[in-house]
């Protein structure tokens, strides 16, 4: 899979299976990937140890992306886990596909 730099994505970050789920829009994926493993902001995937990449689709724009983005955040957790399962089932970090280590399974 190729990724263009600067290419609207919204993604979804998990802290394990069926827990603590983040959701978030970048133009940068693999960087912004990066810097939730490496804690290198405080905040809340940070705080929360969020880092497993279990979903992410690419927008044609900015605008698209920060829409869908604010419509996942309204939505209930089980839909939200439906989304992830629909082509994640297992909850695998999804990561790897762009380049990243997997995660320590410690």
């Amino acid at each position: 899979m190729i990724i263009m730099s600067n290419q609207p994505c919204v993604y979804i970050l998990a802290s394990g299976r069926h827990a603590t789920l983040y959701i978030g829009v970048t133009g940068h994926l693999f960087e912004r990937i990066h810097q939730h493993r490496t804690g290198v902001f405080d905040g809340f995937t940070r705080r929360y140890g969020v880092q497993r990449l279990v979903w992410f689709e690419h927008q044609a724009d900015f605008p698209t992306a920060i829409a869908l983005e604010k419509k996942l955040k309204r939505w209930r957790r089980e839909w939200k886990v439906a989304l992830i399962e629909k082509d994640n089932p297992f909850w695998e970090d999804r990561a790897m596909v762009l380049g990243l280590p997997p995660l320590d399974q410690a």
